[in-house]
């Protein structure tokens, strides 16, 4: 069954944290968590409020233009069926093709898919990529299913999308639980559906893909890279030396690794780091390429042996010059925030702190990158894929890494000069840039009809 809705209403979900039984059980007695679009939309409405956004435009911008949920039955090993729930929220297109990540995890419903969409929409406009924005994936536990049925997953997963995704309509690339193996599935199974003559005009349906199947060089490290070139300009700008600056991390996959191994020739020292498993501590530093051996080995930071356990408060109560939140969304909160002890957040994970979070930090004086400005790296990257695939080119690794430094440099500049054109903070700043680059080209082309 496939579900398609055009501009769709935002919305706000209950938290629901009550026990079953209680005699709080009641709808009306039930606590209400702010929804994650709910928290872009407030973060949203803040920047429009300070720029002056035409509120015709601004209306445009607060709701997704496709909605679309898919419920596809997959055969497993032992025979039996399962249906999958996915979904694909196109957000905005006013700059070109939709393009965004999907992401396997048992977290996935509508309201985060909506609120990713959203971010995405911001990230290209505000790094001048010719993008939309959008997001997708599906609600599932990768670890509970064997590589062949993940397969037969992620291809049928990509025939019931359909036309709903396309190399010059809606781009997806890996996120969360994905990788360039599932991308490399799903082009596969989108060519299948391409009339021979023309699947090799097709092969930018995904970024992110292996090298061998049409993948760029860099992409595996681009966000992770754009990080350390972000954190490289800040430290500049602050007269911070990196060599002798301490950090933590949380999540250590694929983005918090690669910034990890990228800052060490700096001589920064890791000291802290988070996963999955648990957190682990040393304040001599931790190596993060051996580090990234024993997570390979054994799956997570859990058991590794230079360093000692420690639990999740004490990380985030680590003194350290800069904590990179590298994981899941809402890990700064009004609860967590006031533990941190850093100069500076660098956001890689998509929307880690909300907005009582993100209050207190600047309360605080602690400086933000904020996560669409912090984390575009990934989506440059597969921009340089899309446009080597266009083109049949082939970059080196330098040219990528030069571009994507250029590229993520000028948006950086552009950030810090708003905000000190609206004496506001840098997350909002960005949102200014992002909604403003949109705004005006709305207003060249006028609004149909």
């Amino acid at each position: 069954m496939t579900t398609v809705t055009h501009a769709s209403e935002p919305s706000v979900k209950s938290a629901s944290p009550v026990r079953s039984g209680s005699p709080a059980d009641s709808a009306a007695s039930r606590p209400q968590k702010v929804s994650l679009f709910e928290n872009v939309i407030r973060q949203f409405n803040k920047a429009t409020t300070l720029m002056g956004l035409d509120p015709n435009i601004g209306k445009i911008l607060s709701k997704p233009q496709n909605e679309i949920t898919v419920n596809f039955p997959v055969k497993m090993d032992d025979g039996r069926v399962e249906v999958f729930t996915g979904y694909r929220v196109q957000h905005n297109s006013a700059l070109g093709p939709f393009k965004g990540g999907l992401r396997y995890h048992p977290s996935v419903d509508i309201d985060e898919v909506r609120a990713l969409a959203a971010w995405m929409t911001w990230k290209t406009a505000l790094t001048h990529i010719p993008f939309g924005g959008a997001k997708g994936g599906i609600q599932i536990d990768p670890s509970r299913y064997s590589s062949d049925e993940l397969q037969r997953i992620s291809r049928r997963f990509t025939y019931a999308l359909g036309d709903n995704i396309g190399p010059e309509y809606d781009i997806p690339a890996p996120d969360v639980n994905t990788n360039p193996q599932i991308m490399a599935w799903i082009l596969d199974t989108y060519l299948s559906t391409i009339p021979p003559h023309a699947r090799q005009n097709c092969t930018h349906v995904v970024t992110g893909k292996p090298v061998v199947s049409g993948g760029s060089l860099g992409r595996d490290k681009a966000t992770g890279q754009g990080i350390v070139f972000l954190i490289e300009q800040w430290a500049e700008d602050k007269g911070l030396d990196l060599s002798n600056a301490t950090y933590t991390l949380q999540g250590y996959g694929n983005v918090g690794s690669w910034a990890a191994r990228l800052l060490k020739p700096h001589g920064s020292r890791l000291i802290a780091v988070e996963d999955h498993t648990g957190a682990v501590a040393n304040p001599a530093g931790i190596d993060a390429d051996h580090l990234y051996e024993h997570v390979r080995a054994k799956g997570g930071v859990r058991g590794y042996p230079s360093a000692t356990p420690i639990d999740h408060v004490a990380l985030l109560k680590t003194k350290a010059d800069i904590f990179i939140p590298a994981a899941m969304e809402s890990q700064i909160t009004a609860v967590t925030a006031p533990l941190l002890d850093v100069k500076l957040v660098a956001e890689g994970a998509n929307g880690p702190t909300d907005i009582e979070g993100d209050n207190l930090l600047q309360q605080r004086r602690i400086d933000v990158l904020p996560d669409f400005l912090c984390n575009s790296g990934g989506v440059i990257v597969s921009y340089f894929e899309w446009l080597q695939n266009k083109r049949s080119e082939y970059w080196d690794l330098d040219e990528v890494d030069a571009k994507l430094k250029k590229q993520i440099l000028k948006a950086y500049r552009a950030v810090r000069d708003a905000a000190g054109q609206f004496q506001t903070d840098w997350r909002t700043a960005a949102y200014i840039v992002a909604i403003r680059h949109i705004e005006t080209v709305y207003k060249e082309r006028g609004i149909f009809p």
